[in-house]
This record gives structure tokens, C-alpha cells and sequence, in this order.
């Protein structure tokens, strides 16, 4: 089957970096972190209580009472950051509503409302049954398609923490081979009391922000948020005087079925689906710039990712700043490949690196170059976003101007 390419034409985002495009690119720009101390839920019996946190978020500013009602934390977080990016396409009216599509990844999903109407429960008090509304993860993607009348393609995926960037990616094929003239891919997920304890049980939220690829660091900090791309191909982009932000060149995954929660430690599987992403994207090694990371802030991950780097870049590895943008936006779990994808793609626009903030100190089991000092100016047009998840679901996305 013959692939067309395929072109990012509308960006949309709403987190705790930024509640919209400008907001999140300020603080990309400028090394800001949204990682403070958390009050949507109690978190005063976990060692950690910080994260990335959606702050003095109003569902009545965007949504009028019903909505708001029937709408869980992430699928309003969703529905923000889809509009953000139709608007911004200028892509509504020009297709019919049945070549217009919807590839989202999620998460908990509607867990914190479902979290909500278990507290009323065992209360014994009245339970809204509306909270229990968007606990399947696939709602996120079926809301969109409701508001903004997009009958096309549905799709959702769950691999954990890659599930976003693997949503972008599917999205992509869909308009490459011509199933769909525009798809809006992404990701959303919340916050929530399963998700904190659950990670702080494993011992892997550091009590300070995190630090990726620093001494010390100890591990991740959650976030919450949403991001969305809207993908068409080029041709059709072109031909109604599309803004083009980028491409989407290629993409890989896999699972590399080693442990339920830690990587396969040589980097091996890691590098090698970098390594397919590139065949994908028909793109040699030298070309690529730098590489949106992983980078949670385990000690494991970070040492793991930094082994695939010179797997896939050799003698070359010290030209090519592996950074992490969790420093800024927390582990936002089923919306990070999303977010990071977006962060790639409006770095890549303002030709600047990103920061890999809350550096602590150089740690000689990362030995390459994570950009800790400050977002740096580049001239590369290609750069790479990694998403490596729980349960071996690896996926490397490459996006060029």
C-alpha cells in the first residue's frame, strides 16, 4: 500500500506546565517546572506529596453544568486540549465528518471520580452514578468524537505509559495509507489516590522533583494533563493553506516481555526499536539532533536508556543530547508520549533543545549529554520522542519539521 506523508497541522495541550499552547511553550522555553506540592487528594501518608498538578483547575470555566457533571477529570482534560488543536488546524468543515478520526491513549482515566463515588459509597451518603461515567479508557476517545462530531475512525490505547505516543503513531498509518484525510491523536490522564499509592508503593516517587539521569535521583514525579496533534497528510494540508508545524516520519514499538515493571537492563530491545523507528522514518543516525528521553528519574531507566543511546548512536552518542522533559511536566502516565511528543515538535519549531531540569549532580552511570545546563539553540530538524512503559511496551516516535 502505498503512505503518503503525514503532517502535524494543529497542537493542543492542557497539564500543569502550561493550560494551553503559549502557556506550555513558556515554560518550555524557559526551563519552568510545574512539580509542586499536590492538594487535589490527601497525600499526607506517602513519602512522596508532590507532583505535577493541574492548579486551581475550574470545570465551570470550561464546561457548562451538565458537562462538567458527566465528564471525568481526564475526558475534560481531553476535550480542552482537542479543541485547542481543531481550532488551531483550522481543519473543522473540511473533510467529511466520516474521514476525520480519533486515536487517543489513556491511563486511570476516570478513576479519580470513580475514586469520588467510593468515598460517598462507603459513607452511606447519596453516589452520583455520573461520577462513575468515564472509568473505561476508551471514554475519552468516544467523547471527542461526540463534541466535535468526528464519526471516522476510534480507537484507544492502553500500554501504560507509552499509550499516547503509540496513539500518535497508529493515527499516523491511518492517514498515511489514506483510512482517514485528518486524525486527532493524543493522550489524557488525571491524577488520582490508585495512582499516587501505587507508585509510592513501589518506591519509585522521588519526595523532591524529579531529577532525570542526576545523582541521587530516586525516581519519578507524577503529572496529569492531555495533549493532542492533529495529523493530515501533506498534500491535502497544503492544499487548503494548512500551517505545518511538522511531520511524523516514523515510529516503532514492541514488547519485550522481560518484567512486569523494569526494563530489559542492557538496552538492547530499547535500542533496537530506536533503531526500527529510524528504518521506518527512512532517516540515518546523523540526522537526528537530539531525543525527547524516557527519562522518569529511576536510577534503572536512566541507566537502561542511556545504554540504547550508544546502541543506536556509537561513536556519534556524544553528539546527540538525550533530555527529558518530566522535569518540567511530571510522569503524566497514559498522556505522556502526548505531551512529549508535542514538547518535540514545538522545540523542534523554535529550534531550541529542552532542559532537562533539577539537575543534582553528574552521576558516572550517565555519562552523555542531557542539556542540564538550559535550553540550548540547535539547527537540527529531526528529533526523536521515546515512551518506555510498564510491562515492556516500548515506542519511539520520530517527528521532523
Amino acid at each position: 500500500m502505498s503512505r503518503q506523508r503525514v503532517v502535524i497541522t494543529g497542537l493542543g495541550v492542557f497539564c500543569g506546565s502550561g493550560t494551553n499552547v503559549p502557556g506550555f511553550t513558556d515554560a518550555l522555553l524557559n526551563g519552568a517546572s510545574g512539580i509542586a506540592p499536590l492538594d487535589l487528594f490527601d497525600v499526607s501518608p506517602f513519602p512522596a506529596r508532590i507532583g505535577c498538578q493541574v492548579k486551581g483547575y475550574d470545570p465551570l470555566e470550561y464546561f457548562d453544568r451538565v458537562a462538567a457533571r458527566k465528564l471525568s477529570r481526564a475526558d475534560q482534560f481531553g476535550t480542552i486540549a482537542a479543541g485547542e488543536a481543531l481550532r488551531d488546524s483550522g481543519v473543522t468543515g473540511c473533510y467529511s465528518p466520516y474521514e476525520m478520526g480519533v486515536s487517543m491513549g489513556a491511563g486511570a482515566a476516570g478513576m479519580f471520580q470513580g475514586e469520588q463515588w467510593l468515598k460517598c459509597q462507603l459513607a452511606g451518603q447519596k453516589c452520583s452514578p455520573d461520577l462513575l461515567r468515564g472509568l473505561l479508557p476508551d471514554t475519552t476517545t468516544t467523547v471527542l468524537a461526540r463534541t466535535y462530531g468526528l464519526a471516522g475512525y476510534q480507537g484507544t490505547v492502553t500500554t501504560a505509559c507509552s499509550s499516547s505516543a503509540t496513539a500518535i503513531g497508529w493515527g499516523a498509518d491511518l492517514v498515511a495509507t489514506g483510512q482517514q484525510k485528518a486524525v486527532l491523536a493524543g493522550g489524557a490522564d488525571a491524577l488520582s489516590i490508585l495512582t499516587f499509592a501505587g507508585f509510592n508503593a513501589l518506591r519509585v516517587v522521588d519526595p523532591n522533583p524529579c531529577s532525570p539521569f542526576s545523582l541521587g535521583r530516586q525516581g519519578i514525579s507524577l503529572g496529569e494533563g492531555a495533549a493532542c496533534l492533529l495529523l493530515e497528510g501533506e498534500e491535502d494540508a497544503r492544499a487548503r493553506g494548512a500551517k505545518i508545524y511538522g511531520s511524523i516520519l516514523g515510529y516503532a514499538l514492541a514488547g519485550e516481555a522481560w518484567h512486569m515493571t523494569a526494563p530489559e537492563p542492557s538496552g538492547v530491545t530499547a535500542a533496537g526499536v530506536m533503531q526500527a523507528a529510524l528504518l521506518s522514518a527512512g532517516v540515518e543516525t546523523g540526522r537526528v539532533g537530539w531525543v525527547n528521553a524516557h527519562g522518569t528519574g529511576t536510577p534503572l531507566n536512566d541507566g537502561v536508556e542511556s545504554n540504547a543511546m550508544k546502541l543506536v548512536f556509537g561513536d556519534h552518542v556524544a553528539d546527540v543530547p538525550l533530555v527529558s522533559t518530566k522535569g518540567m511536566t511530571g510522569h503524566c502516565l497514559g498522556a505522556a508520549g502526548a505531551i512529549e511528543a508535542l514538547a518535540t515538535v514545538i522545540a523542534l519549531n523554535r529550534r531550541i533543545i529542552p532542559q532537562t531540569l533539577n539537575f543534582r549532580g553528574r552521576d558516572p552511570e550517565c555519562d552523555l549529554d542531557y542539556c542540564h545546563d538550559a535550553p540550548r539553540p540547535t539547527d537540527c530538524d529531526v528529533a526523536m520522542s521515546n515512551s518506555f512503559a510498564f510491562g515492556g511496551n516500548i515506542t519511539s516516535l520520530v517527528l521532523s519539521l
